[in-house]
């Protein structure tokens, strides 16, 4: 017999998360948190896994939010538990990832006076959060409490983005009843995904900023992280027709064409000033998420475009410091309307980037023919071997580097954490997304991210293809490539040196280890590693800590 909790409170939330589509929650173990476990576990038409490790379980929800694209719940008992979920919490708002935060706390009076395992919870996350519903114990609070949590899903449903929501309970925390109260939430108006059902923007308004398009002869599309689609990869192709524009894309961007430049750090690293000022665009049209690429960054703050636009629903961050207008629109529907409205233009803007990407691939192919085993040989190595149709996870600091250097197969999906660009979560959001993802997901990472949040692998939810290639270079890497650090006697304070290996790690949590040192090992790892198995892999692949950077600047040298 199913069993619920008595509790109002627990009851209400747990109706609302039902009600807003909320169809998975990710439960730390508490007490605290009893009624709110108790109810969604018997909740029929709500999926609930189990994590202990809440910074682990935080990331764990956010990989499976970004691969499906709905709200994920994340419960958790009273006290530290909470700020354990911060890490994820900010990645999921700079990622605009709709992460639902239920904390379990005591009551009002327990509150700073001694009581354990207490905090002052309310507002906690309140920088990193849209909305925060700190919810009072109580039936003659029903109506706030219920106006509350309509009011935080709109907001995590509209915006795409974290809310918090802050539970108090008084004992007793374990009393159950048969069935659930029925409570009417009103229904959100949700802004909803299909762009034909979007506002279209004002026609003489776009028309105003389609004048200044078409008389412009250097056009720069710029696209960050995407989780991509057929219309957009159409429309972006279109623009290709026009020889005033030229697309840039990154490997998280999850679009590809021969001409697009796919690998903006391998084509503008070694340009001069007189380059740069010949390559300025007169507008800068973005959409899409957080861009990795430094180098353009760089580029584009220096030789400032007159114009700057943003196409997002939600946000549009002034990355370039110039920035002047925002378009409140999905990309789809304003490419949409943007076209009818433009004409090509006579250039030799899109054709100046394109034979630079044509010397670069030439240089590039020639460096790696001759390269010696490192980091940067392994990516190309890795990289070619993919599977179609697979997904690709990436960590953060040298890895998701690395791989916007090469370009992925198109058929394979690209995601990291890019939000706050954090070593803290890869792991833990790359198994998550694997139990949201069909098809096989591999997850590449260095060893310093992977050895960080080795609690992810304490997880029953993994799927047997799940693969882990893990290229150890037995320290923080970039550290050596990053002028700073090497020019003071601390370096390995920022390199973090070890000698450790994931064989025993692998043995504890159920992996099938395999070691690669040099290239013709990992060829033969790879032969049958992403073959079906019994139990996830994962590789590692020990490549020469001093001699990585070496190669890479020598890389970068010969373009």
């Amino acid at each position: 017999m199913l069993q619920f909790p008595k509790n109002e409170l627990a009851q209400l939330v747990i109706i609302a998360c039902e009600h807003y589509e909320v169809e998975t929650v990710v439960i730390s173990p508490g007490s605290r948190n009893a009624a709110l476990i108790i109810g969604f576990v018997n909740h029929p038409n709500i999926q609930t896994l189990s994590i202990v490790d809440e910074r682990s379980a935080a990331f764990f929800a956010l990989g499976i939010a970004q691969q499906t694209r709905k709200p994920v719940a994340i419960v958790c008992t009273s006290g530290s538990a909470l700020l354990n979920y911060y890490p994820a919490v900010a990645e999921a708002f700079y990622s605009q990832i709709p992460l639902i935060v239920i904390s379990a706390d005591r009551p009002k009076n327990m509150i700073d006076i001694g009581d354990g395992q207490t905090i002052r919870q309310e507002n906690v996350l309140a920088n990193h959060t849209l909305f925060n519903a700190n919810l009072k114990e109580g039936s003659a609070f029903l109506s706030f409490n219920k106006s509350t949590l309509e009011n935080a899903f709109q907001f995590a449903l509209n915006q795409n983005g974290p809310i918090h929501i802050n539970v108090p309970f008084s004992d007793p925390l374990y009393d159950l009843t048969p069935k659930m109260e029925s409570f009417n939430f009103e229904k959100i108006l949700k802004d909803e995904n299909l762009w034909q059902d979007e506002t279209p923007l004002d026609v003489e308004e776009l028309q105003q900023f389609a004048n200044i398009w078409n008389g412009s002869e250097k056009k720069m599309v710029l696209l960050g992280a995407y989780f991509s689609n057929e219309l957009i990869e159409k429309q972006l192709e279109h623009l290709t027709k026009d020889p005033s524009v030229i697309v840039l894309t990154e490997v998280s961007s999850n679009t590809s064409n021969a001409k697009f430049i796919n690998n903006i750090d391998k084509v503008i690293f070694p340009l001069t000033d007189e380059v740069f000022e010949k390559l300025k665009p007169e507008i800068l049209l973005t959409f899409g998420g957080m861009v990795v690429s430094k180098r353009i960054k760089e580029f584009l703050r220096t030789y400032q475009p007159k114009h700057h636009w943003h196409i997002s629903k939600t946000t549009a961050p002034d990355t370039y410091f110039c920035l002047n207008q925002h378009f409140k629109i999905s990309p789809e529907l304003f490419f949409s309307q943007f076209f009818f409205l433009t004409k090509t233009k006579e250039s030799n803007f899109q054709n100046d980037w394109l034979r630079l990407k044509e010397l670069r691939v030439k240089s590039h192919n020639e460096f790696l023919n001759k390269c010696e085993f490192s980091d940067i040989k392994v990516f190309e190595v890795v990289l070619n071997s993919l599977p179609d149709n697979s997904q690709l996870q990436l960590s953060n600091s040298s890895v998701i580097r690395y791989a916007q250097l090469f370009d992925v197969n198109p058929t394979v999906k690209v995601f990291c954490n890019r939000g706050t660009s954090g070593i803290d979560g890869s792991t833990s959001t790359a198994i998550g997304a694997a139990f949201a993802y069909e098809n096989q997901t591999v997850f590449i990472t260095g060893d310093i991210s992977f050895f960080y949040d080795q609690t992810a692998l304490w997880n029953q939810y993994i799927p047997q293809n799940f693969r882990i290639i893990l290229i150890n270079n037995q320290g923080g890497g970039i550290f050596r490539f990053l002028p700073g650090p090497s020019t003071t006697n601390v370096l390995d304070y920022f390199e973090t040196p070890h000698a450790l290996t994931a064989e025993h790690l692998c043995k504890m949590y159920g992996f099938e280890y395999q070691k690669a040192q040099n290239e013709s090992a990992l060829n033969n790892c790879l032969k049958d590693f992403y073959a079906d198995s019994n139990q996830p892999k994962l590789l590692e692949i020990i490549t020469p800590r001093t001699q990585n950077d070496v190669i890479l600047k020598s890389y970068f040298k010969s373009l």
